[in-house]
């Protein structure tokens, strides 16, 4: 090779080793597109693990999350048709159940909450204190739920139920809305203490004040939808983008028949599920 040709390739042999040694660089919280990429793909070393689980008759998500490091981990709204499931799953990931959560007292379906209580030594069952419901924990605003070094800090949700929390990981990148926030939609507030107002006042207060890159994961989709972000439901959410007044006459018009199940599942679900059980 001549002397020439090695002298015009230097620079780039130069740029190309400095690539190529450097560090991956750091992302910050300013680089939204970055961040959510990394989260939601290849997870960070520091995040929990995480996976989401369906039930089908009810369109119900559970969400599994757990320590890394110390194995322990909570499942947020259990069904009572998929316990086996979601324990097997624990099993095969060699992980701990330390509590097990509702984001409220559910209507559609029973949770399997007093279930897996039955089934794994020293379960402890989570709920608001507001909803009602019996359970070992019961949670208040601001409340978190320990499982190794991570934690999910409670937020009242109210107006869907009077119960509904939601519940928000330690770094604001993950929130579990139960039936407050839908993806494109929200919880109906027809019955069992429902209030549009207060509904309006909780989403608008206490979720679209988190980070807008914060990954929303509800109790329920019916469209195959399987997580929003806050930034994403503030700007697309076709009913709560609209003044209160709107928001209240949409809601106090919606005429839907009444869950098929809500005249078992309330009952079960005041008494951890077990009811009948």
């Amino acid at each position: 090779m001549s002397v020439a040709l090695l002298h015009r390739l230097k620079p780039a042999v130069s740029v190309a080793s400095r690539l190529w040694s450097c560090k991956p660089p750091r992302i910050e919280p300013s680089s939204l597109a970055a961040s959510v990429r990394l989260y939601s793909g290849l997870m960070e070393s520091r995040a929990p693990l995480f996976r989401q689980l369906f039930e089908s008759e009810s369109s119900t998500y559970t969400y599994l999350l757990a320590d890394a490091d110390s194995r322990e981990a909570v499942l947020i709204d259990p069904v009572l048709e998929t316990v086996d499931r979601d324990l097997q799953l624990i099993s095969d990931l060699g992980l701990t159940l330390k509590v097990a959560l509702n984001t409220h007292c559910h209507a559609d379906h029973i949770t399997g909450t007093g279930l897996l209580k039955k089934k794994v030594f020293g379960l402890k069952s989570a709920i608001s204190k507001h909803s009602g419901a019996a359970a070992n924990i019961q949670l208040s605003d601001g409340d978190r739920i320990t499982f190794g070094k991570h934690y999910l800090m409670v937020r009242e949700t109210p107006g869907h139920t009077d119960g509904c929390v939601t519940y928000v990981t330690e770094d604001e990148r993950m929130a579990f809305t139960g039936d407050a926030l839908l993806i494109r939609g929200c919880g109906r507030t027809d019955f069992q203490q429902g209030s549009p107002h207060r509904l309006y006042e909780s989403v608008h207060k206490r979720i679209f004040t988190l980070p807008g890159h914060c990954f929303i994961y509800p109790a329920h989709d019916y469209k195959g939808q399987t997580v929003s972000t806050v930034d994403e439901e503030k700007k697309f959410n076709p009913r709560l983008t609209k003044t209160l007044d709107e928001f209240v006459n949409i809601m106090n018009n919606l005429n839907l028949p009444k869950p098929k199940k809500i005249d078992i599942s309330v009952p079960a679900n005041l008494v951890c599920g077990l009811h009948d059980v």
